[in-house]
């Protein structure tokens, strides 16, 4: 019988990533991108509840080592990302969001998950900066801070445009949780 459909049928959660795990996580994850774009916030009830959820499903499945499983991915998956937070560049529901994605996949899931995440916000972030704040006026604004450094010895950091640039982490979640399946379906 073929990896996938093993997985299927036995439900080994520590072989693979399961394909309940991976369908829970994706819906998790986009009703939070969904959330994030409309109100700018993950709320509490779905990244707790799937917390909840995904350890409390390991659990069942394998008792001692399930809830090992469990919450090594949720602690995990907030430590990848709570460095973040602290110094200000995203919200404590992004934070909350992987390790509920964490709770759901398992150490090794929410780290593949966190590589394609970090990737989607890469390009996330690039485009934001291309299509709101034009590049040329982002690179006279780079030279305007590295110059006040060079002169006063403190960056003085400047946007004319007063506009400040938000990025959905939320949707990169998503996005890495989708990506993390197909990598499970065709690779894993």
């Amino acid at each position: 019988m073929e990896e996938w459909a093993k997985n299927i049928v036995t439900l080994n959660t520590f072989e693979s990533l399961n394909v309940l795990n991976l369908i829970a996580a994706m819906i998790v994850s986009c009703a939070a991108a969904i959330s994030d774009i409309r109100s700018k916030r993950i709320p509490n009830w779905l990244t707790y509840s799937a917390m909840v959820l995904g350890v409390g499903y390991h659990i069942i499945l394998n008792g001692g080592r399930g809830f090992l499983f469990g919450a090594e991915g949720l602690l995990l998956g907030i430590f990848l990302l709570i460095f973040f937070y602290l110094a200000g560049g995203m919200g404590a529901g992004d934070v909350k969001l992987m390790g509920a994605v964490g709770a759901l996949l398992g150490p090794k899931g929410v780290f593949i998950a966190f590589l394609f995440t970090a990737l989607a916000g890469g390009i996330y972030a690039i485009m934001l900066l291309l299509s709101r704040f034009h590049f040329t006026g982002t690179i006279v604004r780079l030279g305007t801070m590295f110059g006040s450094l060079k002169y006063s010895g403190g960056l003085t950091i400047e946007n004319p445009n007063r506009e400040t640039a938000v990025l959905n982490y939320g949707v990169c979640i998503a996005i890495g949780v989708i990506f993390t399946a197909l990598w499970d379906f065709y690779v894993g």
